[in-house]
């Protein structure tokens, strides 16, 4: 995968977004070599941040007062110092709210080596006893601060966790305080795929919402459109064609089943999880009535069944002629060019 053909030039435009790294790293990480990349006409902000704890919170400070960052991501280390910055909006992953334990529990203690290049040119540093007592002391602020800083920011924070991180799980403690909670297919440390199909539709999210953007909404039946019937594999390019379409309109999941039948209605959500990653989360809608929905473009592989020939707008049979595959439905949508 060549990353640059993934540049989302119009993402973050002429906008500042603030990237706090994890612990032994640096501002010079493969992450943000690949914001760069994928975001060209945005200024990243990567400091090295201070290797004692008791300097990060003041740097950090500095940092918001000249430069006022449009966005911030905090990953792991990073994304516990994010968790205080109220009034921001902000992306935390992976955090580890609690990194005095983690470091204990990983052998953190002693001379630890830098994962990334630092500007200062240090390769190593020395974890004391001392310095977990502050990270403890730090980690222990967390939250506190929410409850008065306004409804609103419970809409400009998204925390992410990786379902195969296996250092930190803070997911049930954070969802706790935060509803914009959800799962990603990726485990500790970011990759490029994690950051492009996971880290970035989040992004898109809150860049529609700072700029106001209203998009056309497209809604997508999952059986014999997405999934196919008989094996339960996706069908033909779905994966790749959904992830492109949902960053020019707001795509929904479609799922039918017995309004009772809970276990069918957890294992379509299962599947979207895997399949669609994060596109998919809080956007899969469970019914029987199409014509009751609103939206612009329906694709759906039995528009005649369930009021779906009563749909209000513009309806695409799956399967057939001109929509035989999913790579017809890209080329209509790339005439329509987001409309």
């Amino acid at each position: 995968m060549e990353l640059y053909e993934y540049a989302r030039p119009e993402l973050y435009a002429g906008a500042k977004i603030l990237y706090l790294h994890g612990f032994a790293s640096s501002g010079g990480n493969g992450t943000v070599r690949a914001m760069r990349l994928l975001l060209p006409e945005a200024e990243i902000i990567a400091p090295d941040l201070p290797v004692d704890p008791d300097g990060v919170m003041p740097a950090v400070s500095e940092i918001l007062e000249r430069d006022k960052p449009d966005l911030i991501i905090g990953i792991s280390m990073g994304g516990m110092y994010a968790e205080m910055l109220y009034g921001h909006d902000r992306i935390i992953v992976n955090p580890a709210l609690h990194l005095a334990d983690t470091l204990l529990k990983n052998n953190g203690l002693g001379r630890q080596d830098f994962h990334s290049p630092r500007k200062d040119g240090e390769t190593s540093f020395l974890v004391t006893k001392g310095m977990l007592e502050r990270f403890r002391d730090i980690s222990s602020h967390c939250f506190e601060g929410l409850a008065s800083a306004g409804e609103d920011e419970q809409e400009r924070v998204y925390g992410m966790f990786g379902t195969h991180d296996d250092m930190v799980d803070c997911f049930g403690e954070f969802s706790g305080h935060y509803r914009n909670s959800l799962r990603f297919d990726g485990g500790h440390h970011l990759n490029d795929t994690v950051f492009l199909h996971s880290v970035m539709p989040v992004m898109q999210w809150i860049d529609d919402a700072r700029n106001g953007r209203e998009k056309r909404v497209l809604l997508v039946s999952v059986d014999d459109v997405l999934r196919d019937s008989r094996n339960g594999q996706p069908i033909g390019e779905c994966v790749k064609v959904i992830r492109s379409l949902a960053m020019a309109y707001d795509v929904y999941f479609l799922c039918r089943g017995d309004h009772y039948d809970t276990e069918s209605h957890r294992a379509d959500i299962e599947w979207l999880d895997r399949w669609m990653g994060v596109c998919a989360w809080n956007r899969v809608i469970f019914g029987g009535h199409k014509e009751l929905l609103l939206g612009d473009y329906l694709i759906d592989a039995h528009p005649g069944e369930s009021g779906g020939d009563r749909f209000m707008g513009t309806v695409l049979h799956f399967g057939r002629d001109p929509f035989g595959s999913w790579q017809e439905v890209r080329d209509f949508f790339a005439r329509l060019g987001g409309q």
